[in-house]
């Protein structure tokens, strides 16, 4: 079984920052690719940020130049780090990972999120 636990999250001033971190456990072959999403109330889910085998990294337009996503592969960990943080940036964050679980199979995970609140 594929566990992804993030942590991190919390109460932050705007212009603070927060770094969020997301670990990567269980039976797994090699990791596609690791992101975030996040989702305030009444809200869909969106893609913050994803960083995929190799290096490539995507960003969200409302995130480009304040949030940086890099990982360490030798832990199977994802980080965010979330710089002149804004009320707007409030939501649950979630981890995401597609990873190669089997020859030809992949799959799709996801952690139980962790909450970044932004006062004004």
């Amino acid at each position: 079984q594929v566990q992804l636990v993030e942590s991190g999250g919390g109460l932050v001033q705007a212009g603070g920052s927060l770094r969020l971190s997301c670990v990567a456990s269980g039976s797994f072959r090699s990791i596609n690719f690791m992101g975030w999403y996040r989702q305030a109330p009444g809200e869909q889910r969106e893609l913050v940020a994803r960083i995929i085998s190799g290096g490539t990294k995507n960003y969200a337009d409302s995130v480009k130049g304040r949030f940086t996503i890099y990982s360490d592969d030798a832990k199977n960990t994802v980080y965010l780090q979330m710089n002149s943080l804004k009320p707007d940036d409030t939501a649950a964050y979630y981890c995401n990972m597609n990873c190669n679980v089997d020859l030809g199979t992949s799959r799709v995970y996801w952690g139980k999120g962790t909450k970044v609140t932004v006062s004004s």
